[in-house]
């Protein structure tokens, strides 16, 4: 209905007044901030949700004691320090905290960087709560576990196809997981070969994750890393001064994670195979090259998707989330075990794998992330993939256009060529120009109900800002977000103080960096706040 104030003769409303209230062209954002305690500190001993009832006596005389039955080192001395809180007090609790967050389904999270946050169709999530996934105990026997065998069967055989490669392991919980998977398959390999000892070199590059550099180095090997060069690729004459006889594998991304493509990757992947050395490829940027290229095409011996960004699953909050192991046939007798075979009657585990590098995780991947990507990969088919990189590709570009109209931002190297599915940026003019940083200007990103990354350290690229609209967004969603960029890159000329003081309108609040690098202030359980903060040395607090 609308409510008339002014109008002609005939009684017709004054079309200025027959609307609704003109709304502003950045919209207003304030978020709840409940200074919600943690749920450790609501502690009221007494206090219960559920009371558990006792066990039936004829039920607890056939257990017996099964807490006798463990070995004395797997048994607590104390009980677990749980906080005790009444259910009414729990739910407040979560839902406080569920107000304060922001996430894809809520604004435009474009601003994710290199995590590739896209739109994950509820209906997946429905086919993972089903009961029958839902209450899957990953122990149970394999011959009443048919129905997710094949999911996973199925799912590997298409991640097979989109890669080029053999073989696919299903079981590491995510990115990071998967290369190492991959990182132990290339050394159980160099072992097989009588190589362990002399290729104890790892190459990677400036803007491949660092991850395929954390990994070779936990797995014992030398790393390497290559700058980029004058356009900002991976430069290839310090590749061929850096392969050798002691090179055991190139662990590389690509795109890079400024968007940049490396169109000589084959000549890359050549020259470490004429070294004798093997090519794993980081395909966490793959959004945009479905369909479109394969890391089989330029030669690589193993590659790893994160499921929880190509392909539309959740990231989980760190985990778990999913990951997925590629490698040829020559390499597939590494994969971790157990892996799922099919005979054409029935699915079962092959635990039997001498040569395998073993268990990446418990059990067999995170299910219900392989059942949702299982779901996003048939619903979309061979085309939609290709038409999501497509997509991809186009919407960041576009928004490439919309954010270099924006005064003190800049997009480092490879002057003029198209970017692939994200861009990283850097605002080194507005800080000369300002003071204000990049940090400063994500922060304040917040009071519009949105934000940015920055990007993996160090900053190869001075005050960097990354950004990733895959093909979820619209393209008003996409000027929103470059107007709401563009206003608070205004305010950094304008009214620096604001900026430096945010976020002002959300619950974020900014960390006190120089503790980041002090593993004796790190607390990342309360037990241990309560020892390295509070200065507890007894109790349950030791």
């Amino acid at each position: 209905m609308t409510r008339r104030v002014n109008g002609d003769a005939t009684g017709t409303p004054d079309v200025a007044e027959a609307r609704v209230a003109a709304k502003p062209a950045i919209r207003r954002f304030h978020q709840a901030r409940w200074d919600e305690k943690l749920i450790f500190e609501l502690d009221s001993p007494g206090e219960r949700g559920v009371l558990v009832p006792a066990a039936h006596p004829e039920v607890a005389a056939a257990a017996g004691d099964p807490a006798g039955r463990l070995p004395a080192a797997l048994l607590r001395r104390t009980p677990p320090g749980l906080p005790e809180i009444g259910q009414q007090r729990v739910l407040r609790h979560y839902l406080r905290l569920s107000q304060e967050n922001l996430g894809a389904d809520l604004n435009i999270d474009v601003g994710q960087g290199t995590c590739t946050m896209k739109y994950s169709p509820k209906v997946n999530d429905a086919f993972a709560r089903d009961s029958r996934i839902a209450h899957l105990h990953p122990a149970q026997d394999e011959s009443t576990a048919q129905g997710v065998l094949e999911i996973i069967y199925r799912l590997e055989r298409l991640l097979a196809e989109i890669s080029g490669m053999d073989r696919v392991s299903l079981q590491p919980a995510g990115g990071s997981a998967a290369i190492w998977a991959n990182v132990s398959m290339i050394r159980a390999c160099l072992a097989a070969r009588g190589e362990s000892e002399t290729r104890d070199e790892v190459i990677t590059t400036s803007f491949s994750h660092p991850s395929n550099a954390a990994c070779a180095k936990t797995a014992g090997f030398r790393v390497i890393t290559l700058p980029p060069d004058a356009d900002g690729y991976p430069d290839i004459e310090a590749l061929r001064a850096a392969v050798g006889p002691r090179t055991a594998a190139l662990l590389i991304t690509n795109p890079e994670d400024t968007g940049i493509y490396n169109p000589r990757i084959d000549e890359f992947v050549r020259l470490v195979h004429d070294a004798g050395g093997l090519c794993s490829y980081d395909q966490a940027n793959a959004n945009g090259l479905l369909g479109i290229t394969r890391a089989r095409d330029a030669g690589f011996d193993l590659c790893h998707f994160n499921l929880h960004k190509t392909f539309s699953t959740p990231h989980m909050c760190g985990g778990p989330a999913a990951g997925a192991s590629a490698v040829t046939a020559e390499l597939a007798p590494y994969l971790p075990r157990p892996t799922v075979e099919f005979d054409g009657t029935r699915y079962r585990l092959d635990d039997d794998r001498p040569e395998s590098i073993g268990k990446i995780r418990p059990f067999y991947g995170v299910v219900p992330n392989l059942v949702r990507a299982y779901a996003w990969i048939m619903a979309l088919g061979a085309d939609g993939l290709r038409e999501v990189a497509e997509t991809a590709v186009l919407n960041n570009n576009y928004l490439v256009h919309k954010v270099l109209g924006i005064r003190g931002v800049s997009l480092p190297y490879a002057e003029g060529r198209p970017r692939l599915e994200q861009a990283r940026y850097s605002w080194r003019q507005l800080n000369e120009e300002t003071g204000v940083h990049t940090g400063d200007l994500g922060l304040r990103m917040a009071d519009f109900g949105t934000h940015y990354w920055t990007s993996h350290h160090p900053y190869v690229v001075p005050e960097p800002m990354t950004l990733e609209p895959t093909e979820s967004y619209s393209r008003a969603d996409l000027d929103e977000y470059a107007a709401i960029l563009a206003e608070v890159a205004r305010e950094a000329y304008d009214d620096p103080d604001t900026v430096r003081t945010s976020p002002h309108r959300a619950p974020v609040h900014r960390n006190r960096e120089g503790s980041l690098d002090d593993p004796n202030a790190w607390a990342v359980t309360w037990r241990a706040y309560r020892r390295k903060v509070l200065g507890e040395t007894s109790g349950d607090g030791t």
